[in-house]
């Protein structure tokens, strides 16, 4: 197990092996606080995570809660084992079984939850003394899917400008390292995110109409590994364009298998 450190903050990460294209180095768990201490996405289902977030919550003095920023099985799989070693202590999150439902501006624990979909539509930040939980919604370095259900991408563009209009000193990503500067950070995700838009315009304009094509001109730097994850995202692309009346007859959409 990795452990990050966050300098002159409460607070300790714990990396799970968990490597991959998606994942990056592994799952950041946040430990945040004691007496008792509160477990921001407790990670997959791996036993020597779970035994490095139980023995760090230990000398926490306990846990006081569980904010899942989303329900995707590489933050919230070890959910149930992390509760049963902690008298069943409550998990907040947007949707599923939980013992609190979150929505924007809730706030449970330390944190006020923060609307961030788009990578998920139950995706939610914590924000607490002026550090930023983000899950995926911004990594440590890379980006982001955005998955098409309806208007995915626009919500994702509208929650990265309510982080953007914080005062926020770090962000702890769920995956990747501490980000130091995270207007910087912020402003270059929005920024790539439109630049795909205009480079899909172009690719559309100048009469590219297949998937292929579209991936080939507009996602040529994504590796063979993430061509899926391009694909869904250039799905949530045409659906935000198709929204807002900018979509040319005779586009191919991706078929979306995972």
């Amino acid at each position: 197990m990795i452990r990050v450190e966050v300098p002159a903050r409460d607070v300790i990460g714990v990396r799970a092996d968990n490597p991959g294209p998606f994942t990056l180095t592994g799952t950041n768990s946040w430990v945040v606080g004691r007496d008792p201490a509160w477990l921001v996405d407790p990670g997959p289902m791996l036993g020597d995570h779970i035994e490095a977030l139980t023995a760090e919550i230990a000398v926490r003095g306990g846990l006081g809660g569980i904010a899942l920023t989303h329900d995707h099985a590489d933050h919230a799989g070890a959910v149930q084992p992390i509760r049963e070693r902690f008298d069943g202590a409550p998990l907040a999150a947007a949707r599923g079984d939980v013992d609190v439902r979150l929505a924007g501006g809730d706030r449970v624990g330390p944190f006020e939850a923060v609307e961030t979909p788009g990578h998920a539509p139950d995706h939610l930040a914590f924000v607490a003394d002026g550090v930023a939980y983000t899950g995926d919604a911004v990594l440590g370095e890379g980006s982001v899917f955005v998955f098409p259900y309806p208007g995915a991408l626009a919500a994702y563009l509208e929650g990265l400008e309510r982080l953007r209009s914080r005062t926020l000193e770090l962000l702890l990503p769920g995956h990747g390292p501490v980000v130091a500067d995270p207007a910087a950070k912020l402003d270059e995700y929005i920024s790539h995110r439109l630049d795909r838009e205009r480079r899909l315009i172009a690719a559309l304009d100048a009469g590219k109409r297949s998937v292929p094509e579209l991936l080939d001109d507009v996602w040529d730097d994504a590796p063979s590994a993430l061509r899926p994850a391009a694909a869904w995202t250039l799905a949530a692309h045409l659906d935000k364009l198709e929204s807002e009346g900018r979509l040319p007859e005779g586009v191919e959409r991706p078929e979306l298998t995972s």
